[in-house]
């Protein structure tokens, strides 16, 4: 096991909190956000994340500015669960299910290892909320379990309900009852069978990813917190439900304005230059972040409606993707559009010029684009995104999904005249604005909900 080590320099961490990531899409970065503020709000607590090699190789070397210096943080990698010389079969979820098989023991050792080499007996274990096996180790150990759910509430408060959907609605059969909405649980009775995650009741309930989600509802009322990445006053009927069925349940975000994380990479602020030159709320910003993948006939169908829009557009798209625009179509839209392989997504969407994101409803897409007031289009692809899609149109109003799900010309065009020259947009833009008011208001000093809640989380994980 190889460890990367960064401990207090005075020696004086009176409490030692062990984070445990789960290394796949997009999880671990915001758990060590989450750490990285705690850290710097505890500096005599040791911190330790537990993560793959090649997941922390990839968050940690993120550059950062303004944030702490990771000086009582310890990096811990563990086995990915892959044996050596392993030849991968093409399953579905193939590395996630050799990951969460070996896992639990992996980290048993880790902890060991760690405990040894500093001399400090773990005194709290916080998780990702795919990883509920944590709560036996915690369990063995007799310390406290906290919980972080990267998503929003709604997915955590389905995912706890899931017996009793399939008990009300039937497995059997499901699929003719997609329309069916979930009257009987409170607090989401606009929400539809088709808007579930996939697990849950439709797809493949046997999947690594089914099962690890059920067997997560079951335990999570077991933990001596939970906490998300939302504010409380987005949905109060949810956070009083989810406070009855769990333990204790708090949100502590938005993260991105709770901790004002800086974002780097300069050689992008072209695009903040050239959206300085543009109008108010006149430019669609289209980004799907780094797991999402678009069919190529979606990514022509998405460009050539861009391009024959009467919008201007900043479109971050890795360079695997760009390669199934059509030749010479960056070229053919300088002026009106710019075509990048990153941005800086909080920045952009907090710019004055942009009046629309084109996003595939990833949680945290979405509460950025609240944060910044921003009204969406959104096409689902996988996990919650179809959940999400369903609350920014029915029951938040904030934005529109694509038709029919997916990405076409016609479609595409259509959202845009809606969401940016109808009277329907402007309906969105005024819920947005208050949603976003409601957001910044969670995070602002002294008594912000979320502020207050990210100290109960503090004390609850330093507390010895």
């Amino acid at each position: 096991m190889a460890m990367t080590t960064t401990t207090p320099s005075d020696g004086s961490a009176a409490s030692h909190v062990a984070f445990f990531a789960f290394p796949f899409s997009t999880h671990a970065a915001p758990l060590l956000h989450i750490t990285r503020h705690l850290a710097a709000s505890a500096p005599t607590t040791l911190f330790s994340f537990f993560n793959t090699t090649k997941s922390s190789s990839s968050i940690f070397s993120v550059s950062r500015e303004g944030e702490t210096n990771d000086t009582n943080i310890r990096r811990c990698d563990v086995w990915d669960g892959v044996p050596e010389g392993y030849v991968f079969k093409g399953k579905p979820q193939e590395d996630i299910e050799l990951f969460m098989t070996s896992a639990p023991e992996a980290f048993r050792k880790a902890v060991a290892v760690t405990e040894a080499e500093t001399g400090r007996r773990v005194s709290c274990m916080v998780s990702d909320g795919f990883l509920w096996f944590v709560g036996q180790m915690a369990e063995e150990a007799a310390v406290p379990w906290v919980v972080f759910w990267t998503s929003g509430e709604h997915s955590l408060y389905i995912h706890i309900n899931t017996d009793l959907i399939r008990e009300r609605i039937g497995i059997e059969g499901a699929d003719s009852r997609r329309n069916q909405v979930l009257t009987f649980i409170p607090g989401i009775s606009n929400i539809r069978v088709q808007d579930l995650p996939d697990g849950v009741i439709l797809g493949n309930l046997e999947s690594i990813f089914s099962k690890m989600l059920h067997q997560m509802g079951r335990v999570l009322h077991r933990a001596d917190l939970v906490f998300t990445n939302s504010f409380q006053e987005l949905d109060p009927v949810v956070t009083v439900e989810l406070n009855s069925k769990l333990g204790r349940f708090i949100s502590v975000g938005p993260v991105n304005l709770l901790t004002q994380q800086k974002q780097l990479k300069d050689s992008s602020d072209s695009c903040l230059r050239w959206l300085d030159e543009q109008e108010t709320g006149s430019v669609a910003y289209v980004g799907f972040g780094s797991v999402v993948r678009p069919s190529k006939d979606e990514i022509i169908a998405l460009g050539e409606a861009l391009e024959e829009s009467r919008v201007k557009f900043l479109w971050s798209l890795r360079e695997d993707l760009k390669a199934f625009l059509p030749e010479g179509y960056v070229e053919r839209n300088k002026g009106k559009g710019m075509v990048l392989p990153w941005v800086p997504q909080v920045k952009v969407l907090e710019h004055r010029a942009v009046g629309v994101s084109i996003i595939h409803f990833g949680w945290n897409s979405v509460l950025e684009c609240m944060a910044a007031q921003v009204p969406m289009i959104g096409r689902p692809f996988l996990g919650d995104q179809k959940l999400n899609g369903q609350l920014v149109e029915a029951v938040w109003e904030i934005g529109v999904q694509v038709e029919g799900g997916v990405f076409t010309r016609d479609g595409v065009r259509k959202c845009l005249e809606l969401v940016l020259h109808g009277d329907k947009g402007k309906k969105f833009k005024k819920n947005i604005v208050r949603l976003g008011k409601l957001a910044q208001e969670a995070v602002r000093p002294p008594k912000g909900s979320s502020l207050v809640n990210f100290t109960t989380l503090l004390e609850i994980v330093t507390k010895r």
